[in-house]
């Protein structure tokens, strides 16, 4: 294997240790390099898939986020149900929010929102693996994930939009429930595909992503010495002529070399260099401003960018946590939408927002089985049974509402949708094959989705 001497990032969770991105070739059949992933993006050209250059921003609401209280009030509903907060009108007729979303109620004709989501299931677990790989098969009780998640497919095929650039990155970490990377990770895709993670704070002044610097002993210039590099590829061919390994060292692999002797990842990741107005926009807190890496990223290059908010299990004390931060969602939200439109990336990148379950429609006491309001003010338990899904740019039509819930916010009432209609909804903007198949760790074929189909009044 030809590695390039780098910063070392840490041991992960599955025990691998990871120089980050930026690492050549391939370590057997068992851990395929990015020149794989460069090869299927190549194949799925050859095949007749549509090339696109979009991106996706993932906004993911860690701990289950409530649809009564954000995109789908029910004002005329009883006092336990109706919660806290009144709704406002938006600038779209019809579409209404809560009031703790002004600024997103100015735009909301850049984004759409899925009231009818559903998968049925209130286990953490469970619903995570649901809405991020569109599979059942986990538990509170068996949380190892069985299945990629569905951002990590999606760049296995199309890589990164731009030579340089990690196509699958998480800000500050990929983390599913506690899990790490979770069902963030590339599972049987190999952990080449777990999303690359920034860690930090990008709100910090002191915020920089380490795992892209060289170490001392080897010199941009002296990796950009591409006769150098080819005479060492063409040595290990000969070495290696009837090797099976000997494929993954082609011109793929000089592709990905690129990610080192560039300064596009370098500068992407540098914050810094973005104007105060546009810091202060997105919000000056960890929330916006990782909101606003990703923006960078994506307008780099990067293919997918999760960016991770934490802190939605609010089994009691729901007024404080939901005051908290939705104005902080607000922000990053009404920052993102408007900044990709004023720099013309609106139509190129898709932004979803959601997370792994809703919150019971009726309000509990606040009690957590102790006194009424013993824990503060009342909030909301587990539930999946419906839930809510903000989709807007990339192609997909903003200012509508696909369908709806019933008078208490329960059950789908019209157009019940699942996850695999939203995994498809983001492979058709992305322009990846829902149909693709990659084997498992047994061998056998799996699709990259196995149920639902893009959602047609998106588009």
């Amino acid at each position: 294997m030809l590695q390039v001497g780098l910063q070392d990032s840490g041991r992960y969770c599955d025990g691998l240790r990871r120089r980050s991105f930026l690492r050549i070739g391939v370590a057997g059949m068992a851990s395929a390099g990015l020149g794989a992933v460069l090869r299927a993006k190549e194949l799925s050209a050859a095949a007749g898939m549509a090339k696109r250059d979009t991106s996706v921003i993932l906004l993911w609401l860690d701990g289950g986020p409530g649809h009564m209280d954000m995109y789908d009030m029910k004002p005329e509903a009883p006092a336990e149900y109706r919660g806290i907060w009144s709704p406002i009108a938006t600038n779209v007729p019809g579409m209404e929010v809560t009031e703790l979303f002004p600024l997103q109620a100015k735009i909301a004709d850049r984004f759409s929102i899925v009231r009818s989501l559903h998968h049925n299931s209130g286990d953490h677990f469970t619903g995570g693996h649901w809405m991020l790989t569109g599979r059942d098969g986990v538990s509170g009780a068996n949380t190892a994930g069985k299945y990629p998640f569905f951002g990590s497919i999606a760049t296995r095929v199309t890589g990164p939009r731009q030579n340089g650039m990690p196509a699958n990155v998480a800000v500050p970490y990929a983390s599913s429930i506690g899990l790490r990377p979770g069902y963030f990770g590339g599972n049987y895709l190999g952990p080449q595909e777990n999303p690359f993670e920034t860690e930090g704070d990008p709100n910090a002044k002191t915020f920089q992503v380490r795992n892209i610097g060289l170490q001392g002993n080897l010199t941009i210039e002296r990796l950009e010495n591409r006769r150098q590099l080819t005479s060492q590829f063409d040595a290990m061919r000969r070495r290696m002529e009837h090797s099976r390994t000997v494929a993954a060292m082609d011109k793929f692999d000089l592709q990905a070399f690129e990610m080192v002797t560039g300064e596009k990842a370098r500068q992407a990741f540098d914050i810094s260099r973005e104007d105060e107005s546009t810091r202060d926009m997105y919000g000056r807190h960890t929330w916006g401003q990782g909101v606003l890496l990703a923006r960078r990223l994506v307008e780099a290059g990067t293919t997918f960018v999760t960016c991770h908010f934490a802190g939605w299990d609010h089994h009691w004390d729901l007024q404080k946590g939901m005051e908290n931060y939705l104005p902080k969602v607000d922000q990053a939200v009404h920052g993102l939408f408007t900044d990709l439109t004023r720099r013309g990336l609106y139509d190129k990148v898709l932004v979803v927002l959601c997370g792994e379950f809703s919150r019971t429609p009726k309000m509990n006491n606040g009690g957590n089985g102790g006194a009424p309001l013993s824990m503060g003010t009342p909030g909301r338990d587990h539930w999946g049974n419906a839930m809510f899904c903000l989709l807007g740019g990339g192609g997909v039509k903003g200012g509508r509402l696909v369908g709806s819930t019933n008078r208490l916010g329960e059950v789908p009432q019209d157009r019940p949708l699942r996850p695999g209609d939203i995994h498809h909804t983001i492979y058709q903007v992305l322009g990846v094959d829902p149909h693709i198949h990659f084997p498992n760790l047994q061998g056998r074929p799996v699709p990259a989705i196995d149920h639902g189909e893009p959602i047609a009044e998106l588009f």
